[in-house]
């Protein structure tokens, strides 16, 4: 079975951001006004003139089963009573893109009215989106008008934003801080991960095999040993600028919005697609099918190779290897590009990711250039690649469920607790290990021989770590699971309730409450730690599970701080009366309608970063004590932090604190 995934992985990856990158063909100017009829019952009028020979699709019909013009609201106490109702030209057009079906439309000035009724308490402002239609001879574009109007007599949204006394450049106390070593020691991080996922793509039956056929092309065809070397050189070169090349458009999209990366990778159905894809990429390791990538674009790559010359011919070489060895090291790529879009800072993680992957993948071309006679020392393509392919294959499994998960916790499903996460990684373990022992076969094994001290030695690897994961499905200290931290689901979220992360970790005063936070914190005198925090965020798990169960950091924010920890990924919508259209500090409008939004626009437009963690102290006047700092793993570093805010609460005049 042949697959072609690579489109619709790059279709899907952008699918839900996608008003940021299309553009509607015509500008339509709707106007927006609501005319109260009851305490809770409202008309809401728009008004449209259509371009010059454009027509618009009248409401109260259907396209293929979808309605012509339809309002939607995020809130679902805000329904929309009857039809919409039209005041304008309403005239019968055969429209021949529908076979000449006919339907009603308007191409003069019109007035759509729709009946609203508001069952919960009435916003003073209403959010909503108008869906409609238009069309013009051939022509035809879905559109939608995100709106915002008033409503007499609604309660005013008091949500805060933007907080008038954090002055980032004057805190009580200079310690602490977020820096440029901070990121260089994840870029490093990142680095070395992209490269090691690169040394395991080069173990699969599509890279491994290519290795002395390419040398030895390379060697034979030049004039002279130097040139095959600078030849090999070049290639190895291009292979790696080819998958850092892969990194590029996610610079223009993280330019356009500091936010966007955390926002695609939190996405729900960009989540669920990577669970399907990886499922699907572990299947085709296990031999059910094989994806390849479109059969005319790799051929076309390939006939370029073969015509041109010179560096031209080679950097054809490299795309066509990166073409042909897809099959195996797209679900490695694949997990790489999703990590890094998931991780904390930007497009560079991302780029740098890329670029160990590409390295490694390039080395072996160039060190055997180099040194051809090594060539006879490398093992021969056999069996052992398969193990390799299908090992890989229950790799992709357990990563399938991390992203699966990734989409429960923004959702709060509930479907994959913690204690469930572990059980399936368990089972995924076990047959590993079944498998490396020669209990558990494939058929595309090759005949089955005594088992080698290598497969002996990983065998027994997964079974010691499947064993690890088995107290994490108790009810124990020993369930924090230290090494996992940020990959299983957070301590919080478990199968017995907020009894293990009382037992083994520190639970916050407030989740996504600010102004709770800061009204106990005013009753009780001390200061606030905020945690700019994430469902999906690991750095964000290593922390609370690595750094806050440390006794002194325990003691001290348990004691003496107000822990409020805010989601910037939460997907839970908000009630209509806290939605609303806000206007950030570089004049761009946002549209607050999850909680996420609120407390990612909360973090970046009084602490200028989008990164999580973040953790910020201040009084009870919101008044800031330290700079912020974000990830942290040494724990006295922390505790250090900790402390300087808290001698710059009690350094304030009592009337200050």
């Amino acid at each position: 079975m042949r697959k072609d995934i690579f489109k619709l992985f790059l279709l899907l990856l952008f699918l839900p951001n996608l008003e940021l990158l299309a553009q509607d063909p015509v500008s339509w100017h709707w106007e927006v006004k609501s005319t109260r009829k009851s305490s809770n019952s409202y008309d809401l009028h728009f008004s449209i003139n259509p371009p010059r020979g454009w027509l618009l699709y009248a409401p109260n019909a259907m396209i293929s089963d979808v309605p012509t013009v339809e309002l939607a609201f995020s809130d679902s106490s805000i329904r929309v009573d009857g039809p919409l109702q039209v005041s304008g030209t309403v005239k019968k057009e055969k429209i021949s893109i529908f076979d000449s079906a006919e339907f009603s439309v308007l191409e003069s000035a019109a007035e759509f009215i729709a009946p609203i009724t508001v069952t919960g308490t009435v916003p003073a402002m209403l959010n909503g989106t108008l869906k409609y239609n238009y069309s013009k001879g051939d022509e035809f574009y879905p559109a939608e008008f995100r709106f915002e109007t008033s409503l007499e007599g609604g309660q005013s949204n008091t949500a805060r934003i933007k907080l008038p006394s954090i002055d980032l450049k004057n805190p009580v106390n200079a310690c602490g801080g977020t820096g440029i070593d901070e990121n260089g020691g994840s870029l490093w991080g990142i680095f070395v991960l992209g490269f090691l996922g690169g040394l395991i793509a080069l173990l699969t039956p599509c890279v491994f095999p290519m290795i002395p056929l390419t040398v030895s092309f390379f060697t034979k065809r030049a004039q002279n040993r130097s040139k095959g070397i600078q030849n090999a050189l070049l290639y190895g070169f291009f292979i790696f600028l080819i998958y850092v090349a892969l990194s590029l458009p996610f610079h223009f999209l993280n330019s356009a919005s500091p936010e966007i990366l955390n926002t695609i990778s939190t996405n729900i159905w960009l989540n669920l697609f990577f669970f399907l894809i990886f499922v699907v990429f572990a299947l085709s390791f296990f031999g059910l099918f094989e994806i390849t990538l479109p059969s005319g674009l790799a051929n076309k790559v390939d006939s370029r190779a073969s015509i041109a010359g010179g560096v031209l011919g080679i950097f054809f070489m490299a795309l066509t290897l990166a073409l042909v060895s897809f099959s195996c090291t797209g679900p490695i790529l694949g997990s790489l590009l999703a990590g890094s879009l998931s991780s904390n800072g930007g497009a560079w993680q991302l780029t740098v990711g890329m670029g160990g992957f590409g390295l490694a993948l390039a080395l072996p071309f160039a060190i055997f250039a180099l040194f051809p006679n090594w060539l006879h020392n490398i093992p021969k393509s056999g069996g052992w690649l398969t193990t390799v392919k299908i090992v890989l294959g229950f790799i992709e499994l357990a990563l399938a469920v991390k992203f699966l998960s990734n989409a429960d916790l923004v959702t709060h499903w509930g479907i994959l607790k913690r204690e469930t996460f572990l059980a399936i990684w368990i089972i995924i373990g076990i047959l590993v290990v079944a498998y490396l022992f020669g209990v558990l076969k494939f058929k595309q094994d090759p005949v089955r021989r005594p088992l080698g001290k290598l497969r002996i030695a990983f065998g027994l690897i997964f079974l010691a770590f499947t064993l690890y994961l088995v107290p994490g499905l108790t009810k124990s200290r020993y369930a924090n699971l230290s090494l996992l931290s940020g990959f299983p689901p957070p301590l919080s979220y478990s199968l017995y309730g907020k009894e293990l992360i009382q037992l083994v970790g520190l639970e916050a005063n407030y989740v996504n409450d600010y102004e709770a936070a800061i009204k106990k914190a005013r009753a009780e005198n001390k200061p606030v730690l905020i945690d700019f925090t994430g469902w999906a965020c690991v750095n964000c798990r290593r922390m609370e599970e690595n750094v806050w169960t440390d006794q002194k950091v325990k003691s001290l924010i348990d004691k003496n701080y107000i822990l409020v920890s805010l989601y910037v990924d939460d997907r839970k919508i908000l009630p209509a009366t806290q939605q609303f259209n806000y206007v950030q500090e570089d004049g761009d409008r946002k549209f607050i309608q999850t909680v996420g939004d609120k407390y990612s626009s909360f973090q970046s437009e009084n602490f200028v970063n989008v990164s999580q963690p973040l953790y910020v102290v201040i009084n009870p006047d919101e008044k800031l004590m330290t700079r912020p700092v974000g990830y942290t793993p040494n724990a006295k570093e922390y505790a250090a932090w900790l402390e300087c805010g808290l001698e710059a609460f009690r350094s304030l005049p009592a009337a200050g604190r």
